[in-house]
């Protein structure tokens, strides 16, 4: 029961992140279409974030400090990988790509998971994890409504690819950190790296970082730049990194990707919402195939492994001697 308990709750945490991650593109697009670049609404986004949660980190890391220090390593790979990495690689990737064949390399991410743990642990994803994978990407791609015939430029697939990466980075990470580190201390550290990585680059050149602070157009009304700044640091940062962070923990780095896949889902509701973009039927489609992904993978992870070999003859053997 306690364990059903801890999975639902798991659960909850990794919608709630998928639906939070998934307001960041209606924020972001006020932003844009006002003249920032879409790098500097980035940085605005995890540097605020991380300034947010600098507090409740120092409350949580009261006396726990050595806790943070033993795990510098591992927060300084999440935020160079799993915040800086993957949107840089994003953004750059949509510089040669168009934005949903950018996105869908990402994506890829969520089957690197599922080979990492494979690779890197024996965990062999068995039929059902398989299937849920093939399910959960068919649907993606419905979801994303590639209907375009973009060009395939070589530089910008190895940038969609090194933001999958770092998507992949976000969820083994998140579920392998040491369980002392709190969830707060992690997301604001490697927020706070990030924004640090992306200021960076943007002082040397690599990166576009322009904004201007007048008023911006959100949901059809106009209104103060602050509002998509707030909504873009506190909602689709605090909010989705934290929770996000504290459902891979409870769930395992595969099945928090999987859940993660949401996220799309939960972007074309709330653009419908606030932009008025109806998603089509073979979106719904893509939607359905997607929940059944996660369904076949949850399933799968409840399934008790096979005993190895060794284990069942030894229990034989004890049958057989009493």
């Amino acid at each position: 029961m306690q364990t059903q308990r801890s999975a639902g709750v798991g659960l909850g945490l990794a919608l709630l992140s998928a639906a939070t991650f998934g307001t960041s593109g209606t924020f972001a697009r006020s932003l844009i279409e006002a003249g920032w670049s879409a790098e500097a609404a980035v940085a605005a986004r995890v540097g605020i974030a991380a300034l947010i949660l600098a507090v409740p980190t120092v409350l949580a890391l009261r006396g726990r400090w050595h806790v943070l220090r033993a795990n510098l390593s591992s927060i300084g790979v999440f935020g160079l990988l799993a915040v800086a990495g993957a949107q840089v690689g994003f953004f750059n990737a949509v510089r040669y790509l168009p934005i949903g064949v950018a996105l869908l390399l990402e994506y890829l991410g969520i089957i690197l998971v599922v080979f990492w743990m494979w690779a890197r642990h024996g965990q062999r994803p068995r039929a059902l994890t398989l299937a849920g994978s093939a399910a959960a990407m068919l649907g993606l791609f419905f979801v994303l409504d590639l209907t375009g015939d973009g060009g395939f430029d070589p530089v910008g697939v190895l940038w969609g690819l090194g933001a999958a990466v770092g998507l992949a980075a976000y969820f083994v990470l998140s579920a392998r950190v040491d369980e002392r580190l709190p969830s707060v201390a992690m997301a604001s550290s490697g927020m706070a790296i990030g924004a640090v990585v992306l200021l960076a680059l943007g002082a040397v050149g690599a990166l576009p970082l322009r904004a201007t602070f007048g008023d911006v157009t959100f949901a059809g009304e106009r209104m103060s730049w602050l509002v998509p700044i707030v909504g873009l640091s506190l909602v689709a940062a605090v909010i989705s990194y934290v929770s996000g962070i504290g459902a891979a923990r409870i769930l395992g780095a595969r099945l928090s990707s999987f859940v993660g896949l949401t996220e799309v889902l939960f972007a074309v509701g709330i653009a419908w919402l606030f932009l008025g973009e109806l998603p089509v039927p073979v979106q719904l489609l893509g939607g359905a195939l997607i929940i059944g992904g996660v369904v076949l993978v949850r399933i799968d992870e409840l399934r008790p492994a096979p005993a190895p070999a060794g284990d069942v003859a030894a229990v034989e053997q004890r049958v057989l001697v009493g």
